[in-house]
């Protein structure tokens, strides 16, 4: 998933890098990197997508399986801060 992500980001960059050393080269015109470019980003874009789908998935399992250990954790926190404040230590 982030690997996945990461990668297509690897990707991304080298294949632009491409494109730059190609125009430089004048293999390729200012439009044909132009378009390349925006078929790059809609790549790139998808796989964002892919992952952030896959993280919300694996947040709301998460939830649905520890929504008591959750919920336990943030009321101790939240009373641990409100004593703190309370007792000037904060």
């Amino acid at each position: 998933m982030f690997f996945d992500l990461m990668e297509a980001t690897r990707a991304y960059w080298r294949q632009l890098d491409e494109l730059e050393a190609a125009h430089g080269r004048d293999e390729l015109s200012l439009e044909q990197v132009d378009a390349r470019v925006k078929e790059l980003m809609l790549e790139l874009g998808q796989a964002r997508r892919q992952a952030l789908t896959e993280v919300w998935a694996i947040g709301q399992g998460f939830w649905r399986r520890q929504r008591e250990t959750v919920a336990g954790v943030a009321v101790i926190g939240a009373l641990t801060y409100v004593w703190l404040v309370f007792n000037g230590q904060a």
